[in-house]
């Protein structure tokens, strides 16, 4: 209300309207509208997530290609350096336990390190690995170069849910997580065209040379992963509201469900991965035409993975079924390959290896929804239960199969594989209150 010592006298048959300058308090001052940006800072140009994207998937790739080489060559390996089935599923799964066992180790030096330089370890060590296989004589030689490479890749998944939250919106965090997920399908589809093109006329020990350059060359392009983190209206899209809390003792129960899920269902898709050359061999196939197969595999892994990502990304609060379904259809593709034909065992592989196994990334980050704010636990969790059962699956699987047979033992994966599937189930169920 105006005051009244404010308003002059006048009659009222006469009464202008009153001066509304003389209610601007005189003593009030305004800014000026600057014309100068000489002191004005511009706005930070976010960094573009997709070259973080591809230093992920490619030090991811490179990481883990040893492994998939020495399963693909092991025909070649096994008589030049006297080894038997046995001990390549050893060493296939001393390099995971290795990244199992040191996860809690990864997870907090992955907390203290840039992810430009924990990729560029990883990859260069990756690269070493390859390196010192495609010039060893001995088992144990072979065996101590991936021991070390195993800690190095335990490195990748914590900081990976680290870029994931700092540099990726959240509507695209299911397609970058399955685009970086690929990399096991990437992974296999190099030691099959190597297994094709370079080892049978050349050898195995220059194919491991040429996987020791492309580890380098994926080092160098580490950089890309720096997190410049995305705030506010930086984003393309609005960060989603956090879920629901869900009781701690809750997301404890669901976070060991998920892990024993992941592990019991990386058996079988990691024993196909490490054997399939000689799984096909097996069933009537060539070795040439194993790695063919295994190749044109490795791409429709690639492609499941990227079209899920795209699928999921409309629906997240689906994605805990999604993986289920994913474990199942594994478990059904490892009951084909368990009949022993040659046509059992090629849909029996699509099944299991290029769509069964698509579920690693989906996981990731349906586990960083449960935990919002813990990426290294969310993905250090998940990456123990993984690696727990890359590291059972090659030795058990090659020790069942030397003594029971190649059926007998994708059967029993199979059944690891349902099992797998209704823990992943049950942990979904109590993780409901999250997406209430």
């Amino acid at each position: 209300m105006v005051p009244a010592k404010h308003f002059r006298s006048y009659s009222v048959d006469r009464s202008p309207r009153p001066n509304l300058l003389e209610f601007i308090p005189m003593t009030t001052t305004y800014p000026r509208a600057s014309t100068s940006r000489r002191n004005t800072p511009e706005p930070a140009r976010p960094r573009s997530h997709w070259s973080a994207t591809t230093a992920l998937a490619l030090t991811s790739t490179v990481a883990i290609v040893p492994i998939f080489a020495l399963g693909a060559m092991a025909t070649r390996i096994q008589p030049d350096l006297g080894l038997t089935r046995t001990d390549i599923g050893l060493a296939i799964s001393a390099f995971y336990a290795t990244a199992a066992l040191g996860s809690p180790l990864a997870k907090r030096i992955a907390a203290r390190l840039p992810p430009p330089a924990v990729l560029a370890v990883s990859a260069i060590s990756a690269a070493a690995a390859a390196a010192v296989i495609a010039t060893a004589h001995t088992f144990a030689t072979l065996l101590a170069a991936l021991v070390i490479a195993g800690f190095t890749n335990g490195l990748i998944q914590p900081v990976a849910g680290r870029v994931l939250i700092a540099r990726v919106p959240v509507r695209r965090h299911s397609l970058v997580a399955g685009i970086v997920g690929s990399a096991l399908g990437a992974a296999a589809f190099i030691p099959g065209v190597l297994v094709t093109y370079v080892v049978d006329p050349y050898g195995w020990r220059p194919a491991m040379a040429a996987l020791s350059l492309l580890a380098l060359t994926a080092a160098c392009l580490a950089p890309l992963a720096g997190t410049n983190v995305l705030h506010g209206n930086n984003f393309p899209t609005p960060i989603a509201a956090p879920p629901r809390a869900v009781p701690e003792t809750a997301v404890r129960r669901v976070l060991a469900l998920w892990a024993a899920a992941a592990a019991l269902s990386a058996i079988g898709s990691n024993a196909i991965a490490a054997y399939f050359i000689q799984i096909g061999h097996h069933t009537g196939l060539s070795t040439g035409l194993a790695g063919k197969l295994l190749s044109a595999c490795a791409v429709a892994a690639i492609a499941t993975r990227i079209l899920l990502g795209v699928v999921t990304d409309r629906a997240p609060h689906r994605n805990a079924i999604v993986v289920a379904c994913l474990m199942g259809a594994g478990a059904c593709g490892l009951v084909l390959i368990a009949t022993g034909g040659t046509i059992g065992f090629i849909v029996g592989a699509v099944l299991a290896f290029s769509i069964g196994s698509g579920w690693t990334a989906l996981l990731v980050v349906t586990t960083l929804a449960l935990v919002p704010g813990r990426a290294e636990q969310a993905g250090a969790v998940v990456q123990m239960g993984l690696f727990s059962g890359f590291a059972a699956g090659p030795f058990t699987y090659g020790a069942l199969s030397a003594t029971l047979g190649f059926d007998t033992a994708a059967a029993l994966a199979a059944a690891a594989g349902l099992l797998a599937t209704l823990l992943m189930l049950l942990g979904a169920r109590h993780a409901r209150p999250a997406r209430a």
